[in-house]
């Protein structure tokens, strides 16, 4: 493949300005914009998504197309979506291209780099040389002779690998140019596309109707008890769940952005994966009492699922002292963690150094979150074995 793409890389070099080079992304996620992101994308999602519903819909949504032009342009992910198939396989092909001249012109670097440190041991050797002759030492002159052919001898190695990488270099951004012009064009020919793609898809039958198979799952029928302090729990609990759910978009936008970063700019972040792990770890805490209500916690029930309903009930009841001995501890020993953090406002040993206390706070939340639906699921219980006995 080198030796293909090597003439056009060589041709890119002597045509191309020597600043159209892939640019060196030096972003990093600030702090602020880390924690108002997690507060405030999930109710403007939410909004969106029940005002989606509340309206028809088309098929095809503009916004949809600017945001994967935005940040899925480099692979034509806007032109998949807008049924414009040979023009997306363009920008993949010259994806693909971009990382091909990345990954050979890191080989360059390496390459280079190994043939300056020669140089530079060469050129101390010829300093040290000159010294001692200096000095009028015997033998020196004969070792600076040497020094300074070794130093002319390692020179055009050195200038010849340079010259690579600024091939490649060149090759890659002149690449990427290509990619960003094409963009250009493309976020005003958007409309027009969309226009196109609703006129092809006029007559394709919408499938969003298609009948789904039912679950095979038994009804529990104590979900249907309620009362208002049952139907306030299950509401907040509700709420939280969704609300944690869609920060998974955003490890979407994020470990997009550090791929990107890393293997089409050499730009590797300091801060996507820490970002991404602390909010996986807050969204398991907050989401425990949405999955508690939902029964989707993972539990070996081959022996639970033989009883009869008002049996598993009464299981529940006895069993629920251990649920809340582990919630109240988790409440606690959180309280503790999160106190210390608080006082002497903890932040990560990381060069992000992120905020600490945030995360350790929401194990309280999330302890007092799953407490309530705790105590929602031992009433939705009393009350169904107590009505079994009335009847």
């Amino acid at each position: 493949m080198k030796d293909i793409l090597g003439p056009v890389a060589a041709l890119l070099h002597d045509v191309l300005p020597g600043w159209v080079l892939l640019p060196n992304l030096t972003f990093a996620l600030p702090h602020t914009m880390y924690w108002l992101g997690l507060l405030l994308f999930p109710p403007l999602a939410m909004y969106l998504v029940k005002r989606a519903e509340r309206t028809e819909q088309r098929r095809i949504s503009a916004p949809i197309s600017y945001l994967l032009w935005v940040w899925g342009g480099f692979a034509g992910l806007h032109r998949f979506y807008l049924r414009s198939i040979p023009a997306g396989l363009v920008y993949v092909v010259l994806f693909v291209l971009v990382l091909l001249g990345n990954s050979i012109g890191t080989d360059a670097r390496n390459v280079s780099s190994g043939f300056d440190n020669q140089l530079r041991v060469a050129e101390f050797m010829v300093a040290r040389h000159q010294k001692a002759v200096d000095k009028g030492r015997s033998g020196a002159a004969e070792k600076l002779e040497s020094a300074i052919a070794e130093r002319d001898a390692v020179m055009p190695e050195v200038d010849e690998a340079r010259l690579e990488l600024a091939r490649w270099r060149s090759f890659s951004g002149g690449i990427f140019a290509l990619v960003v012009a094409m963009l250009v064009v493309d976020a005003f020919r958007i409309p027009s596309l969309i226009r196109r793609c609703e006129a092809l898809e006029r007559d394709v039958p919408d499938t969003a109707d298609a009948e789904i198979m039912e679950r095979g799952v038994k009804a529990d029928i104590r979900q249907q008890i309620s009362t208002p302090l049952i139907r306030l729990i299950d509401q907040i609990g509700g709420y939280s769940g969704q609300f944690v759910a869609y920060w998974s978009v955003l490890a979407v936008f994020v470990y997009y952005y550090e791929v990107i970063a890393r293997y089409v700019f050499n730009s590797p972040t300091n801060w996507a994966h820490e970002s991404m792990f602390l909010m996986f770890g807050m969204q398991y805490l907050l989401s425990g009492a949405y999955a508690f209500r939902e029964g989707s916690h993972v539990r070996v029930d081959v022996i639970y699922e033989r009883f009869s309903m008002r049996t598993r009930a009464m299981v529940d009841i006895g069993t629920s002292a251990i649920f809340f001995l582990f919630t109240v501890t988790l409440i606690v020993t959180g309280f503790v963690f999160a106190r210390d953090a608080v006082e002497v406002m903890e932040v990560s040993f990381t060069e992000w150094a992120i905020q600490y206390w945030p995360v350790k706070i929401t194990f309280v939340i999330g302890g007092v979150l799953l407490l309530l639906q705790g105590i929602a699921k031992l009433m939705r219980d009393i009350i169904f074995v107590t009505q079994e006995q009335a009847a």
